[in-house]
């Protein structure tokens, strides 16, 4: 008679400690950095609004800043400064850029800084 010997299937508990472990870590990185490009598409939104708005490119700085940051506070966008927003306005041209970075604390000493750059440009230069 032959006796068939059979594989040892699954997992060994340091296996499983392993896999949970990770599961866990990932899962931690999506619900800390998953807002973060929430709250950048928030930012892109609000470039693209004031983008479709008419005349905008004959728009003072200031009315145009201020137009920005009432999206941001319909937006509860709070992570743009003033000083993260250039404004270049001309005669019939408006460009304004957004560079600014994001400091998200995962655990202990561990961070994600993600940094954004974006910028829209209307009329002629």
């Amino acid at each position: 008679m032959q006796k068939l010997h059979k594989k040892q299937q699954g997992l060994t508990l340091i296996s499983l400690i392993f896999v949970l472990g990770m599961i866990g870590f990932f899962t931690l990185l999506v619900l800390k950095v998953g807002p973060i490009y929430m709250d950048h598409s928030k930012v892109v939104q609000a470039l693209e609004s004031i983008k479709n708005r008419p005349n905008i490119e004959n728009e003072s700085k200031s009315g145009v800043r201020n137009a920005l940051n009432k999206q941001f506070g319909m937006n509860y966008v709070y992570d743009i400064k003033k000083e993260h927003v250039k404004i270049t306005s001309r005669q019939g041209y408006l460009k304004v850029k957004i560079v600014y970075h994001t400091k998200q604390l995962l655990f202990a000493n561990l961070s994600v800084w993600v940094d954004f750059d974006n910028e829209i440009e209307v009329g002629k230069q």
